[in-house]
């Protein structure tokens, strides 16, 4: 059997799968509250339960209505993003010119009564959400076998998350977003919705954790509680990557994936840990994070 630093091959590039697995939705998470936190300023604490009601929506569309995995991949992230404009509009819009403590405890309490809703009518159990048939089975890569669905977990995540920087940074309409945060009465002058926009961009902020949802459903088993196994995590990438930084939370999302999943084969006491060290290391140098702005 081939060695690696005296690691078996299989079991080292097994742990790097994990951990760009885990990475992918680190980024995707993370993604979504750096587009809220950057665009409205709020720190959005609901988002792992919007990610988890994507898992259901999905689920739902499946048991109850038959509608399968690949349509769920579009519907979840539109029905849970119309359940984010109900949110943006009634609660979260009362916020904006409030400190960031508020947004923080609404979110926090609405996460809390999500999940407990969930709770109390699907209960704690896990229940399974099946591959698709297209997706199912493994690849030989000579080192190691690749299951298709995790390989395609990452593709996933890689070309929505890299889609959504660039909608952002390189287009128009990513333009009037940003433009609308910075300024909004200079945007208002030229006849623009500014709260469209921002309402827009708070439902694209929770399409995104419910697509990740969606893509979490067929490897780990869809409970009201699968949120909270990535929140505390991703809220620690967005603050190393720089809060608001849209290319910070991709790069450290996915990077900071790898470097848990090597942790895993060469020190597993700190796997749990590693991620909140790095955190603390980052911000004794640069307290703005990896890519964030300076004042």
């Amino acid at each position: 059997m081939m060695m690696i630093f005296g690691i078996p091959a299989p079991l080292l590039f097994g742990q790097l799968l994990l951990g760009l697995i885990n990475g992918a939705f680190y980024a995707m998470l993370a993604l979504g509250l750096s587009i809220i936190f950057g665009m409205l300023n709020i720190i959005n604490f609901a988002h792992g339960a919007l990610f988890m009601m994507g898992a259901f929506a999905a689920w739902v569309l499946l048991h109850y209505l038959g509608i399968g995995y690949f349509p769920a991949l579009i519907l979840s992230p539109i029905l849970i993003g119309i359940f984010g404009i109900v949110l943006e509009r009634t609660l979260i819009s009362q916020l904006y010119k409030l400190d960031h403590l508020y947004g923080l405890l609404l979110t926090f309490g609405l996460a809390l009564v999500i999940q407990g809703l969930f709770r109390n009518y699907y209960g704690s159990s896990g229940m399974p959400y099946d591959i698709p048939d297209a997706l199912q089975g493994a690849t030989n890569l000579g080192f190691m076998y690749l299951p298709i669905y995790r390989g395609w977990v990452v593709i996933a995540a890689l070309v929505v998350c890299f889609s959504t920087w660039a909608i952002i940074e390189k287009t128009f309409l990513g333009a009037r977003l940003r433009a609308a945060t910075e300024n909004p009465a200079m945007v208002r002058a030229f006849g623009i919705n500014v709260p469209r926009l921002i309402t827009i961009t708070y439902a694209c902020g929770v399409g995104l954790a419910a697509f990740a949802g969606v893509l979490a459903a067929p490897i780990y088993s869809v409970n009201p509680d699968m949120g909270d196994n990535f929140i505390n995590t991703v809220f620690a990438i967005v603050v190393i990557g720089g809060m608001g930084s849209i290319l910070g939370s991709i790069i450290t999302g996915f990077g900071l994936g790898v470097i848990e999943g090597l942790t895993k084969v060469f020190y597993p006491q700190a796997s749990a840990t590693v991620v909140f060290l790095v955190m603390v290391i980052v911000l004794l140098f640069l307290p703005r994070g990896l890519f964030g702005k300076t004042a």
